[in-house]
């Protein structure tokens, strides 16, 4: 498919030919939820941790005697019973990562592309190079694109003038072509592309 392409002023820059299988994939909403799901776990820093039997600090001693207190037998006071014993089947440091196919994963990122494209939130700009670091001019940029939160992925290395007047943006990301994953996609209302990250993802999902 043919698509325009834009300079940061919004002009006209010449088309792009963006590949079916990458821009054109069919809509499958179970694939995203799982590559979400698997984002999103692996993530998770799994450090949180509770103390078990063995490392509750505290005497070892039997607090009475088995038989005629009256009471139910004890070995310890630092069982879960008991005020500051330990906790039973608490969760333990670990990691929360699933397991997905790399094919999945690779589809996951087409689909992700292609509704973007389909819903007509996809643009191609030809270049984010920019002479001096000014949040404004990215501001007035996004402006004249009627953009609210983008998020913008270019070539293998970002213009580092670029990179640093739009991070004071709030909403907008910005990652090299490498570092484009389906949760950031679908989190941000707007999908922007260079040129150089159109052909970066196209060799990398085709």
């Amino acid at each position: 498919m043919k698509v325009a392409v834009k300079t940061f002023e919004n002009k006209a820059a010449g088309d792009i030919e963006l590949s079916d299988v990458v821009f054109g994939a069919k809509l499958r909403k179970d694939i995203l939820a799982r590559m979400v799901k698997y984002q999103l776990d692996k993530r998770r820093a799994g450090t949180h941790k509770t103390k078990g039997v063995s490392e509750i600090s505290g005497t070892t001693k039997k607090p009475w005697k088995q038989k005629g207190t009256g009471r139910a037998r004890a070995g310890s006071l630092r069982s879960a019973q008991f005020r500051g014993g330990a906790t039973i089947f608490g969760p333990v440091v670990r990691s929360h990562a699933i397991s997905l196919p790399k094919k999945v994963r690779k589809l996951a990122l087409c689909i992700a592309l292609s509704a973007k494209q389909a819903e007509g939130k996809l643009t191609i700009i030809d270049s984010l190079q920019m002479k001096e670091a000014k949040t404004k001019n990215v501001v007035a940029a996004f402006a004249r694109f009627s953009f609210t939160k983008p998020l913008i992925i270019g070539g293998e290395t970002l213009d580092e003038n670029f990179a640093k007047a739009a991070r004071n943006i709030k909403g907008v990301d910005v990652l090299p072509s490498q570092g484009a994953n389906v949760y950031d996609i679908l989190n941000h209302q707007e999908l922007v592309l260079t040129k150089d990250a159109v052909a970066f993802l196209e060799a990398r999902l085709s």
